[in-house]
């Protein structure tokens, strides 16, 4: 282990933000908390190249979740930060993005507060920001969107998508969908019947930010129709609004911390 901590009383936990991959994109503060951590707790959204800056001989706890699979639950995952802390450890839960969006960062710092163990958040590069700026989309634009809404497209189990559908349709927002990917086609429908023109443009972006970032521009009267035609991998992120028609199909930097170039499959949308 990287020097278990030996002081005396209990230990700190910092929730991390790995962002959306690349690791040139993490903050100097949390590249500061990993090099200085005695346990990562991380998600299966952190980058392999983000883990490979863990120090040899810290502990590593992969706590990661994916759509119907829950390995440890967060009941657990709670639990395990305040046993960690307890037993005096500097502890990073890193996670992918920001820890405060989508992450269930708030759930995990109420359940520390709680127990009286010390938190600190290193907020992170969200995928919205990550995917959109490796394509040149501005997610708001003085003449195309006047505001952004983040939304998730992953239900609770058993429980209906439920979304203000009326106030998503409104065409000067741009709307980005995390965990999307296994529903896209029925938010698209939802979105249209609720008023959004069907010839609104859509980005996809998968692994963005990565070597193989892939992205499909389509529309969503295509993609409430096509969605098993994509063929990305998880995670993908959606962008919906005309800002997504000003996407590059070239890099916006030719730096890759992979050293390879990324892979982009553009299809122009109607």
């Amino acid at each position: 282990m990287n020097g278990a901590n030996t002081r005396s009383g209990t230990g700190l936990v910092r929730l991390v933000g790995a962002g959306p991959g690349d690791p040139e994109l993490l903050t100097v503060k949390a590249a500061r908390a990993i090099a200085e951590a005695d346990v990562v707790v991380f998600d299966r959204l952190v980058s392999g190249a983000i883990l490979d800056l863990v120090p040899p001989g810290t502990r590593r706890i992969d706590v990661g979740k994916s759509t119907g699979h829950h390995p440890v639950p967060q009941e657990a995952i709670n639990a395990l930060l305040i046993a960690l802390a307890r037993a005096g450890h500097r502890v990073v839960r890193l996670k992918g993005g920001d820890p405060f969006l989508f992450g269930r960062g708030g759930e995990e710092a109420l359940a520390l507060r709680a127990a009286g163990i010390g938190v600190e958040v290193v907020p992170g590069i969200t995928s919205a920001q990550g995917c959109a700026a490796s394509l040149g989309v501005p997610l708001t634009h003085r003449t195309l969107a006047s505001g952004v809404r983040f939304v998730t497209g992953h239900a609770r189990a058993g429980a209906e998508l439920d979304l203000d559908w009326d106030g998503l349709a409104d065409p000067d927002t741009t709307l980005v969908v995390y965990m999307g990917l296994a529903s896209i086609g029925a938010i698209a429908t939802q979105l249209i019947s609720a008023g959004r023109g069907p010839a609104t443009a859509v980005l996809a972006v998968s692994r963005g930010t990565l070597h193989d970032q892939r992205a499909v521009t389509t529309t969503l009267e295509r993609l409430s129709r096509e969605t098993d035609h994509l063929d990305l991998p998880s995670p993908t992120l959606f962008i919906v609004g005309e800002v997504a028609r000003l996407a590059q199909s070239k890099p916006v930097s030719e730096h890759d911390p992979c050293h390879e170039p990324p892979h982009r499959a553009l299809v122009a949308a109607e």
